[in-house]
């Protein structure tokens, strides 16, 4: 006993993962279940693993497992769970045992727990990678003090990902830093996946292409810039075959896409942090409309199917250039979120280091991010739109994206992610926009003010205030 490197709390699919990951690097960990039984299955299926296991039945054994000063990983619930979890803790740890909330917390949540936690050391990390990334190598956003971060770097980086042998795995700031990083990722993520979502429907819907061409498009895209973690399983998701009916998988699976809420907080902290984040905000409410299945039946009952042929107005090379063309302005979106929440809440957050960590281990991770973090660490422009990498990638694709996108709405196919992502790029690209109208509106119902471009002040008033 008091010998293991770690613990860990809560042996869920992404808990068990991460546990078998930490042993598969040679530490030693203690893991701990709230149902016994599952502890007791967990070691027993640890195959050679075994060894460096110690499974628990209380928590007292679980605490006592672990070598002082302790880290504990708790891999609970967000929310209610993880309060109680911790409060069940505190009693039985010194004041520098170390607890790392290594779910998808809520960043308020984790702002707050870090304020409780007063001088004892609290982590938030975000962990993106699925089962698979917490197995073998997730993507990993540290929050919290750096001294902490120190103390568990070493088990943390040896778990992680790794792309051309950096460890994706970083610290981004205190407190909730991470958890929000991770947040928007997964914001990100939304969006990414509802553009290739609806790139698959120009094909299928109005091109009338079989699965298999569909995912061979999918795959030919995969070996150019569009070279993603997504895109390789969007090629896989579209070649498979249902194995009861042996039809294509994709078309015996309900059309109601669910989410576990990262996406929708980051649409509603966009809108807390005034940030422009339409891409990421169509894509919440894309899934939104998806569970809207009767209501949708009914709208095609009453104004029937649009008319959805595309054949000839568009090209598979238009669609691979559209794609690209909304993959970077929604990236550019998130990262634009990132910094505003930067200067908001004093975190200093690490923009390269960012774009870094999300190259592997993650969902979202593509060979787009490498540019990316390029651009980001040398700071050029304001935007990664303005930067000179994929400010010319967009003078270029966006021409493709704007044909995808009015040949869409001509033949009835959704796309609310690709088109707010080209309304954001006209509208970030038009130095005099609509505004003055809101403003004089505004003026005339409730005596707001304006600025005026002639003058100085804030408080002009238009003729009906007299």
């Amino acid at each position: 006993m008091s010998d293991c490197d770690i613990g860990l709390l809560g042996l869920g699919t992404m808990g068990a993962a991460l546990a078998l990951n930490i042993a598969d690097n040679g530490f030693d960990i203690a893991v701990f279940n709230r149902t016994t039984q599952v502890t007791r299955d967990f070691r027993a299926d640890a195959g050679a693993l075994t060894n460096r296991i110690t499974a628990t039945e209380t928590l007292e054994s679980f605490v006592a497992s672990i070598a002082t000063p302790r880290m504990i990983i708790l891999m609970v619930p967000a929310g209610a769970p993880v309060d109680q979890q911790i409060a069940a803790l505190r009693p039985l740890l010194a004041d520098d045992d170390l607890i790392i909330d290594a779910g998808n917390a809520n960043f308020h949540d984790t702002n707050r727990r870090a304020t409780e936690a007063g001088d004892k050391p609290f982590l938030g990390i975000g962990v993106s990678g699925g089962e698979d990334g917490a197995r073998h190598g997730p993507s990993i956003m540290g929050g919290g003090p750096r001294a902490a971060w120190d103390r568990a770097a070493p088990i943390l980086t040896a778990i992680a990902a790794k792309h051309d042998g950096t460890p994706c795995a970083t610290w981004m700031g205190n407190d909730g830093a991470g958890h929000f990083v991770k947040a928007v990722h997964n914001g990100i993520e939304y969006a990414d996946m509802q553009m290739i979502a609806e790139v698959y429907g120009a094909m299928r819907d109005g091109m009338a292409m079989s699965q298999p061409d569909i995912a061979a498009v999918f795959g030919r895209w995969n070996d150019g810039p569009l070279a993603s973690y997504l895109i390789e399983i969007s090629q896989q998701v579209a070649a498979a075959t249902d194995t009861d009916t042996g039809k294509p998988l994709l078309s015996i699976i309900k059309d109601a896409a669910g989410q576990k809420g990262t996406g929708r907080w980051t649409a509603i902290e966009a809108q807390h942090l005034a940030a422009p984040v339409p891409a990421i905000e169509a894509a919440v409410a894309a899934r939104n409309i998806s569970a809207e299945l009767d209501l949708r039946a009914k709208g095609q009952a009453r104004f029937g199917a649009a008319p959805q042929a595309l054949q000839g107005a568009l090209t598979i090379d238009q669609l691979e250039q559209a794609l690209i063309a909304g993959k970077i302005i929604c990236y550019a979106q998130g990262f634009d979120m990132i910094s505003r929440a930067s200067q908001e809440f004093g975190w200093s957050l690490p923009l390269p280091d960012i774009a870094k960590v999300w190259r592997a281990g993650c969902i979202i991770r593509s060979v787009m991010l490498d540019d990316m973090a390029t651009a980001l660490e040398d700071g050029d422009g304001e935007n990664l739109m303005l930067s000179s990498r994929f400010s010319a990638e967009l003078s270029t694709y966006h021409v493709a994206l704007r044909q995808v996108v009015a040949q869409a709405a001509l033949h009835g196919l959704p796309m609310p992610a690709l088109s707010s992502g080209l309304a954001y790029f006209d509208a970030m690209r038009t130095e005099r926009g609509t505004a003055d109208m809101i403003q004089g509106q505004r003026d005339f119902f409730g005596r707001h003010g304006f600025e005026r471009l002639d003058r100085d002040g804030t408080d002009f008033h238009g003729p009906w205030a007299d």
